[in-house]
């Protein structure tokens, strides 16, 4: 198994990077196309990620018959606490008659049964990303061997039958497997202590310089909206995860005098519940406070049924949409808000929010206490 040699420092810990479930399932694609079209097997191939690192991943598993072939690889997910830490991911490609790359998945790889996620109902639970990976891969062992037909590749994680259980997709509407996810194609290790006290290290930096305002975002999600469409600065902008509660505080006793917060409404939707740590092993009360907020808006029992039995915030804002009961939904889920994080930051600074969907667009914001 090749260790990723990328780290980040964190809470005076040198914490070691990982691959996706993405990468992986591309590495094994390349090393399968390449096994397949000129019949060799690297002992290890090279991805390129969408971070723009190029990782060296060791194939684990080799095998080939009449127009198939397949290879594995075992995830390394660095010092993050994933639990798809070491399981196999195998890629199977073989010949088509259609030209271009189909990726479906095979055992281990849940298949979407609810709307409202990356993939339509029906297709297996490999994220867009990790698809232009797959294909990508695919691809390039094409140009490099001379082929000009179709391929298909079918992804399995034997492991993820079993894994699934102790995730959120059953929930979500994912059934038999775990999803290949992954947007950079990298895993950087989530130890929450050491992630506090780099959000808090950040922080201390920022204020040093004089700052009285601090730009919060999420995430990627975050930061690209703050700046791609609010037309924000986001150079000194904090990334605070899933701990926007830490991050108040912390700015609060550095004497910050106010702090935006930009994010998802998937994340914000459980800070309007008071849930201080976002990260679904923690809690994931969305559909519960969105349907409430709903509920106080005027929306039915049917609609406020249908938003219980949604897989994701966008598919519960296409609810309320339809039913014309968006706007006042939002306004009482945004004064709520309001409240919490004033709750939180104790009078010691204002905390103001704008949230909003990557499909919707802006839903709700706080700015000056106005919404």
């Amino acid at each position: 198994m090749q260790r990723l040699d990328e780290y980040v420092h964190a809470g005076g810990k040198l914490l070691r990077c990982g691959c996706t479930t993405g990468t992986c399932a591309a590495a094994a694609t390349r090393a399968a196309a390449d096994l397949l079209l000129g019949g060799t097997c690297l002992p290890a191939v090279v991805v390129q990620t969408p971070a723009g690192i190029d990782v060296l991943v060791d194939i684990e598993e080799a095998q080939e018959g009449a127009g198939w072939a397949c290879c594995a690889v075992q995830k390394d997910a660095g010092d993050d606490p994933d639990v798809t830490d070491g399981v196999m991911v195998y890629a199977r490609v073989s010949c088509a008659d259609e030209q271009g790359v189909a990726i479906d998945g095979g055992v281990g790889v849940g298949r979407v049964t609810k709307a409202g996620l990356d993939q339509p109902v029906g297709a297996a639970a490999i994220n867009s990303v990790p698809r232009r990976m797959i294909c990508g891969a695919a691809r390039a062992s094409a140009r490099q061997h001379s082929y000009d037909g179709g391929l298909a590749v079918e992804i399995s994680i034997p492991a993820g039958v079993e894994l699934a259980e102790r995730t959120f997709n059953p929930r979500l509407g994912i059934e038999g497997g775990i999803s290949v996810l992954g947007t950079s194609g990298i895993v950087r290790p989530m130890s929450e202590d050491a992630l506090v006290a780099s959000i808090a290290a950040e922080l201390s930096v920022l204020r040093a310089t004089g700052a009285d305002h601090v730009l919060v975002v999420p995430g990627n999600y975050g930061r690209d909206y703050a700046q791609d469409v609010l037309g924000l600065d986001v150079r000194q902008a904090v990334t605070c995860s899933n701990y926007l509660g830490a991050t108040i505080d912390e700015a609060a006793r550095l004497g910050f005098l106010s702090m935006l917060v930009v994010g998802h409404l998937g994340k914000m939707v459980k800070v309007a519940g008071g849930i201080m740590n976002t990260h679904s092993r923690v809690a994931d009360c969305r559909a519960e406070v969105f349907a409430a907020h709903a509920a106080m808006a005027g929306a039915s029992q049917d609609v406020v049924q249908a938003i219980m039995e949604a897989s994701t915030t966008d598919a519960m804002v296409a609810i309320v949409h339809e039913a014309g009961v968006l706007d006042q939904t939002m306004q009482s889920l945004m004064a709520r808000l309001r409240r919490v994080l004033a709750q939180r930051a104790g009078g010691a600074l204002c905390v103001d929010a704008v949230v909003f969907s990557n499909k919707y667009g802006l839903l709700g914001a706080s700015i000056g206490g106005i919404s």
